[in-house]
């Protein structure tokens, strides 16, 4: 016959037994001395650039992210300038009907 099949079926046991190095494990994180964020061990940081106490890579989203942030502040007060805005001329109408 052909050795298309297996002689004997292996045992779970003996299956799990050669499975039990299969399995994940947790990646070798650490605190950025830098900045404080935690990354991956022997690994560039990737919130501010730093490796080993060297800026290696810039990193632009920080900027990015203020400028959001600015953006955010100014509509804000835009918004509340409108209202303001519209409120002096609720008032302005009403003096206007009233005399």
């Amino acid at each position: 016959m052909g050795a298309i099949a297996p002689q004997r079926r292996i045992s779970k046991t003996r299956k799990r037994q050669r499975r039990s190095h299969f399995k994940l494990e947790t990646p070798g994180m650490m605190v950025c001395p830098n900045c404080g964020e935690m990354k991956l061990a022997h690994v560039v940081c990737k919130e501010c650039g730093y490796y080993d106490g060297k800026l290696v890579k810039e990193i632009k989203v920080k900027e990015a992210e203020q400028t959001a942030d600015e953006k955010k502040a100014a509509e804000k007060e835009a918004k509340k300038s409108e209202k303001a805005a519209k409120k002096e001329a609720k008032k302005a109408e009403k003096a206007e009907k009233a005399e």
